[in-house]
């Protein structure tokens, strides 16, 4: 049971890049009804706030979009992308820091046949493949059925949660540039992007 105890909002009130190499390997727990879905996260990127051009709060940008980036650590940041795409984050830092963690991929635990119909997948069960389901941040969202309706909850309680899961070891984990942000100047080659190492689940490119 001590993989599914939820972390305390004290582990979300450091700096992001830190709260961003911790949480590989940590579950997101979310119920919705009576399914229990769950995931182990293997790949995400950190964003530092104001310093970071890369960030929706570069610059202390702040708008009705990324106003719950300004909550105090451990809530979540959901936003929708591409107008087609939701992305989860995770809130780090001190209220109105803006810092967050973007929960990039997940390898599926439990719930796996919830989450295939979450992603319309209308395939059997057993030819999913390795990042089918939450290779991806978009992938991972619908898998979860996360949506704007879930920015702004608190990670340690009710249908969104992350809890201890697996912690991994340093030597598991790869770290890089962040995907999709060429745009951010110098920011754009910060090493804020952190996956498991050799895990199949890790989006596009992969690193290590």
């Amino acid at each position: 049971m001590g993989r599914l105890r939820t972390l305390p909002l004290s582990f979300y009130r450091r700096p992001a890049a830190a709260v961003a190499r911790d949480l590989l390997g940590r579950y997101v727990v979310r119920e919705v009804g009576e399914a229990r879905l769950v995931v182990q996260l293997v790949e995400t990127e950190a964003y530092l706030g104001a310093p970071d051009r890369a960030s929706h709060a570069a610059g202390g940008r702040r708008t009705a979009r990324n106003e719950s980036l300004y909550l105090p650590g451990g809530h979540a940041y959901v936003y929708f992308i591409y107008g087609m795409h939701f992305c989860l984050n995770a809130v780090t830092g001190a209220a109105d820091e803006g810092g967050a963690v973007l929960l990039r991929a997940g390898e599926p635990i439990a719930g796996i046949e919830e989450m295939a119909r979450n992603r319309n997948w209308t395939r059997p069960p057993r030819s999913l493949r390795p990042g089918d389901l939450g290779g991806g941040p978009g992938k991972l969202c619908q898998a979860l059925a996360v949506d704007r309706a879930l920015d702004g909850v608190r990670l340690d309680r009710g249908p969104l949660r992350i809890t201890e899961g697996e912690p991994v070891p340093d030597e598991a984990v790869a770290t890089g540039p962040r995907i999709g942000v060429d745009y951010a100047g110098e920011a754009a080659a910060w090493p804020l992007r952190f996956a498991l190492r050799g895990n199949p689940h890790v989006s596009r490119p992969r690193l290590g």
